[in-house]
């Protein structure tokens, strides 16, 4: 895996997160509102990871993988834990994200919009290939030091 495709899943689900710090209305639905108060965060630690991980790439990779990892937890919990086990119904996430672009409508169950969704599965992506990053790097490093 190349460093560059590294870097473009990164960059994009970078870019798909800016969103949430600018808010984004299509057809006068909500794709995300803006939450740079809730999110904020997040978005200054990812640049911050992504950033090391460019210029520092051998400490900055495992960091940013361990952050894609933890981000992806806490998302699956804050998201998607409502939706599979049902558990509390989410009724406020419900009332919280009603105005929002929808894959699925449902009234009885929390769903993630659309803009989470996409968000998930770049995360995932951005992960996933974090990790093959990382293992063939670590591969080809011990190649180079055993051949020495």
């Amino acid at each position: 895996m190349k460093k560059k495709y590294a870097i473009g899943i990164n960059g994009l689900l970078l870019i798909w997160f800016m969103l949430d710090m600018t808010g984004l209305e299509l057809a006068g639905k909500t794709l995300v509102s803006q939450a740079w108060r809730e999110d904020g965060i997040f978005m200054l630690i990812f640049i911050g990871l992504f950033l090391l991980f460019i210029f520092k790439e051998s400490i900055g990779k495992y960091l940013l993988t361990i952050w894609l990892l933890m981000w992806f937890v806490m998302q699956f919990f804050s998201h998607w834990s409502f939706t599979i086990a049902g558990v509390g119904i989410g009724t406020d996430k419900i009332e919280y994200y009603k105005g929002t672009i929808k894959i699925i409508e449902s009234y009885s169950r929390y769903i993630p919009d659309l803009y989470h969704v996409i968000e998930h599965i770049l995360i995932l992506s951005a992960l996933i290939v974090m990790i093959i990053f990382c293992i063939r790097h670590s591969k080809r490093m011990n190649a180079l030091s055993t051949s020495q």
